[in-house]
């Protein structure tokens, strides 16, 4: 196993997705609302709906779909369905219901280190930009435990509806944590004791192989493009998944699930 870098601020808060739950307290702020995001779709919703983070501005849903809502929640504005797709991007799959919300307050890159516990991975990726790959990654990140996803702020799709519905749900308990800077972030992520580990299919060992252990920040880059050469040299390992010949590589969200997967199942 890889020994530990040490913390002096390391916290063990309670089993929880909720970022105001959290370790101290992060110094969270709302990006620029404007006239604020429709989420669409069930899972996304109904989740919006049971953060007591996220505040909900309009809520829209035909007959069929509020019976499905839970009670007691904001007012439902009953709308049918072409009323609802004139709301939304054209093709939005909204399942006649839809929430027009403020954007959840975010997490520092700083945050970070004061609300992991010892063993703690977190997932970075460099310039992914396709909503639905970043909201399946932290659909994964949700599922596999991680603290949480950090993305560039100039090369990482907005909060959206889209990335809400890929996330099915997980957005509103995953931290999504934008940066100026991936480089300084993962260097602030080094002093806060994580170990850096890059995905690259020409890396010399597998994931397994690194016996990675205690804080980890797992670092993803753009399909075809991978990790550019700045991300690289702030790596401490490259690492790859033991891929056969048969393709060349995975689609982003799912070399992220896997690689999860195998963080967890060789955890101490």
């Amino acid at each position: 196993m890889k020994s530990k870098k040490t913390n002096q601020d390391v916290h063990s808060p309670a089993k929880t997705n909720n970022p105001s739950a959290k370790g101290d307290a992060p110094a969270r702020h709302r990006r620029d609302s404007g006239g604020g995001v429709w989420l669409y779709g069930t899972h996304a919703v109904i989740a919006a709906l049971a953060n007591p983070e996220r505040r909900i501005r309009r809520l829209v849903a035909t007959a069929e779909a509020a019976r499905t809502l839970p009670p007691g929640g904001p007012g439902i504005e009953p709308l049918t369905r072409p009323e609802i797709d004139r709301l939304l991007p054209a093709g939005a799959v909204h399942q006649g219901v839809a929430a027009q919300v403020e954007p959840l307050p975010g997490w520092g890159i700083e945050d970070i280190g004061r609300a992991a516990p010892a063993q703690a991975v977190v997932v970075v990726l460099d310039q992914v930009t396709d909503p639905h790959n970043v909201g399946a990654i932290l659909r994964s990140a949700a599922a596999f435990g991680a603290l949480a996803v950090v993305v560039p702020d100039r090369h990482a799709p907005e909060e959206t509806g889209t990335l809400a519905k890929s996330a099915s749900g997980a957005l509103e308990r995953m931290p999504l944590v934008r940066v100026t800077n991936l480089a300084r972030a993962l260097e602030i992520l080094k002093a806060d004791g994580f170990w850096i580990a890059g995905l690259a299919a020409e890396a010399p060992v597998t994931l397994a192989e690194a016996k990675l252990s205690g804080r980890v920040a797992l670092v993803l880059g753009a399909e075809g493009e991978g990790l550019r050469r700045l991300t690289r040299t702030h790596c401490d390992h490259l690492v790859r998944l033991p891929i056969s010949g048969a393709v060349e590589s995975l689609n982003v969200s799912n070399a992220a699930a896997v690689a999860l997967y195998e963080l967890v199942r060789t955890a101490p």
